[in-house]
């Protein structure tokens, strides 16, 4: 099941995409793809989308997952990532947080922030959690993953590395999580540890892994974090990203306003993204 919200920023309602790549409304069935909802998709998976109103047009998407408590990222958890970065592959998952402020639709453009000039791109896997999930197993992990969907974890890198303090600054700014286009449940993804995944800026391909290549993967990283504190439903945790980010090129490239980054992940779908000075 592919789930999304869709409609004007702060006014999304909830949907469906039917295996025609319609959109279907869930209105009156959920208030919105969030909290308790995520806990209990079975009785979403009951309904025949057929029997959902159609949504007429291309309307705005927004994040696929509303109400978020966390956004929970992982850094440096691809090797080959954290080798074009200059730094060591961690002995446990580096943490850091995104501001919830930063999340917004797949398509919304990127906000380049006043002052930068090391805006950068990551596809990214995001896994949306669907139940609580405190001092948990890895073997129990992937039963409280409500759904995965496409992150672009967008970093500018002069805030994040070369000011004083921790990453937030520079992961946090405006429009720097788009989300979505769907939030798609496991039975769709049956090996989270084996999606392709890709990035082009202005047509040219700059990233091109897969999940594979992880360091720490979905499993783990869900147990690892649940032993600190307790993960809730709607919270998001964004996986880390593979080789190719701006930063790591020689000499680097970073973007600047009127470049179109497009990215996807298998099965998860495509975002697209216009670069806007903000």
């Amino acid at each position: 099941m592919k789930l999304l919200r869709y409609g004007p920023k702060g006014q999304e309602k909830p949907g469906l995409l039917d295996a025609s790549g319609t959109i279907r409304d869930l209105s009156a069935h959920v208030a919105d793809l969030s909290g308790a909802v995520l806990t209990d998709l079975d009785r979403l998976k009951a309904i025949d989308p057929a029997t959902l109103p159609r949504v007429e047009g291309s309307p705005r998407l927004g994040p696929c997952v509303g109400g978020t408590g966390k956004f929970i990222c992982i850094g440096l958890n691809y090797a080959d990532h954290a080798a074009e970065s200059g730094l060591q592959v961690p002995p446990e998952p580096v943490i850091f947080m995104k501001a919830t402020s930063a999340i917004c639709g797949p398509n919304d453009p990127i906000l380049i922030p006043r002052g930068s000039q090391k805006t950068d791109w990551e596809v990214e896997l995001g896994v949306v959690i669907g139940k609580p999930a405190k001092y948990i197993s890895e073997d129990q992990a992937l039963s409280h993953v409500a759904g995965y969907c496409v992150i672009n974890d967008v970093s500018e890198r002069a805030f994040q590395t070369e000011r004083a303090g921790q990453w937030t600054k520079g992961k946090s700014c405006d429009n720097f999580g788009q989300t979505g286009p769907w939030l798609v449940t496991p039975d769709e993804v049956p090996d989270p540890q084996n999606l392709g995944m890709w990035l082009t800026v202005n047509g040219e391909t700059m990233q091109n892994g897969s999940t594979r290549t992880m360091v720490y993967g979905v499993a783990h990283i869900i147990a690892y974090l649940s032993q600190f504190f307790t993960l809730h439903p709607g919270d998001i945790i964004s996986t880390g990203t593979p080789p190719g980010v701006g930063m790591g090129m020689k000499p680097p490239r970073y973007l600047k306003a009127g470049d179109v980054v497009e990215l996807g992940i298998e099965g998860l779908g495509t975002q697209k993204q216009t670069c806007v000075q903000d």
